[in-house]
């Protein structure tokens, strides 16, 4: 599908604090770890490569008995502009062994099953995966938090957004009801939700604050102060009460219906795949990385907005 020399995704003993797509550095005498998406030239898109080496940063941090807090962060203007539609790295085509979900190889399937088969490990699957990590995830969030990459922020435990931060989910613009890890009406509520998702508006990371959705906003260079702050709190805490503490939580949140539900959502967004498909050949409803951040900019400019 592409020209472009697609390397393999980094295993643990690979990453390092200068790697690419994801580097990894240890600080507070090894106990915070800091997983960075590193692919700044493409405001950190989300393809395969990146995923898989962000789970190869993350099981680095898990086996390391030393570390008691990650901290999900980004390099570059952007945390992240979302999943890899567009750039000359986009290697949907390519298979990766399966980490997330025991499933057949995507690439040797066609149409919804395709779609299925990799969405089901590289999107839905890998996002479970890296909830449950048995250990405390703070997200450390400047710049734009679009589409996936809110995916990749709602994982976390908590949110640290600069007040530079701005987020949004548009995919309703594919015909999409929301991407694949769909938390909205939990992490914002239902009629948030509803708005964010019917209008494809962005939102500030005041507004995030105010609907609950993030716990701090600080200025952008206040930002990393912030996090290690708090990761200093994290850290002084007992081990064990960190991951029951966490998986408390993360039950509460299960019983009031939210994997269920993203089971049940994540079965209308392949509908829509193949709705799209079907009535005109592209699963995305016509739009690529381009149409969309024009839409996504024509919104935010609008004399409304501006008002």
């Amino acid at each position: 599908m592409t020209d472009a020399v697609i390397p393999p995704p980094l295993r643990p003993d690979d990453l390092g604090p200068d790697t690419a797509p994801v580097a990894y550095e240890t600080a507070l005498d090894g106990s915070l770890a800091y997983v960075t998406l590193n692919r700044p030239e493409y405001r950190n898109a989300q393809n395969s490569v990146m995923t898989y080496s962000l789970d190869s940063a993350f099981r680095k941090a898990v086996d390391d008995p030393a570390v008691k807090v990650i901290v999900l962060r980004a390099n570059g203007k952007h945390f992240s502009a979302g999943h890899d539609i567009g750039t000359p790295e986009r290697d949907f085509d390519t298979y990766y062994d399966n980490v997330a979900a025991l499933h057949w190889d995507h690439t040797e399937r066609t149409g919804a099953d395709q779609r299925l088969a990799r969405e089901t490990e590289v999107y839905l699957g890998m996002c479970r995966r890296w909830r449950d990590i048995p250990k405390p995830v703070i997200a450390q969030v400047h710049g734009a938090c679009i589409a996936g990459g809110l995916m990749l922020a709602w994982i976390c435990d908590f949110i640290v957004a600069s007040d530079d931060a701005f987020f949004s989910d548009p995919v309703a613009r594919m015909g999409i009801p929301g991407v694949e890890y769909f938390a909205h009406a939990y992490v914002l509520g239902p009629r948030r939700a509803k708005e964010i998702l019917f209008t494809g508006e962005r939102f500030t990371a005041a507004q995030a604050l105010d609907w609950g959705m993030v716990n701090h906003v600080v200025p952008r260079a206040d930002l990393d102060a912030k996090v290690t702050s708090i990761a200093e709190q994290i850290v002084a805490m007992p081990m064990q009460g960190l991951f029951l503490s966490k998986k408390a939580v993360n039950i509460c949140e299960d019983q009031m219906g939210m994997r269920n539900a993203m089971d049940s959502v994540f079965g209308w967004h392949h509908y829509a795949h193949s709705a799209n498909a079907e009535g005109g050949g592209d699963s995305l409803g016509g739009m690529d990385a381009k149409s969309m951040k024009s839409s996504a900019d024509s919104a935010a400019t609008s004399p409304e907005k501006k008002a």
